[in-house]
């Protein structure tokens, strides 16, 4: 996630496709009753509730910078066993830990271990194969105005 008005980074989460879809979500704000939860680990992490994930996070305020890299199902796995065996993140860690994990992860040993958001995105900007995609909003700067439509949206199944 990124500042409006400044571009500077403001929280980095990892999605991961393995036996089991999940968001690493260090010290994060998403969630739900619906969407089971450990350690920061969100777990369910389907298209539909990945694209929650997004739209609660982009705003007037704030913007989301998705980088997809394809990865072996080993590798997957690799971080998904990572993941679950990292802990809860305390706040304002959330980089630091998202590159500790994905720099221990076979392909990506060229991403730095950095508490600023920027910093990583831009070393996996430089992995070969990486698909970025911009997710923009003009909602609310407050983030409970998109968690309860969030919320109306997961109850009535749309």
């Amino acid at each position: 996630m990124r500042n409006t008005r400044s571009d500077s980074g403001a929280h980095t989460s990892l999605l991961i496709d393995a036996s089991q879809r999940v968001m690493f979500d260090p010290a994060g704000s998403f969630g739900h009753e619906t969407i089971p939860e450990r350690d920061d680990v969100l777990f369910g992490f389907s298209p539909r509730i990945e694209a929650y994930y997004a739209s609660y996070h982009a705003r007037l305020t704030f913007y989301v910078v998705a980088q997809k890299v394809d990865v072996s199902p080993e590798v997957a796995e690799l971080a998904l066993e990572l993941a679950l065996s990292n802990g809860a993140v305390p706040n304002a860690l959330c980089t630091h830990a998202t590159s500790s994990l994905v720099s221990r992860l076979p392909g990506f040993e060229s991403i730095g271990v950095t508490y600023f958001p920027n910093n990583m995105m831009d070393d996996v900007a430089r992995l070969p194969g990486v698909e970025t995609t911009v997710y923009r909003e003009n909602d609310s700067e407050d983030k409970s105005v998109a968690a309860a439509a969030i919320d109306a949206q997961i109850r009535t199944g749309q």
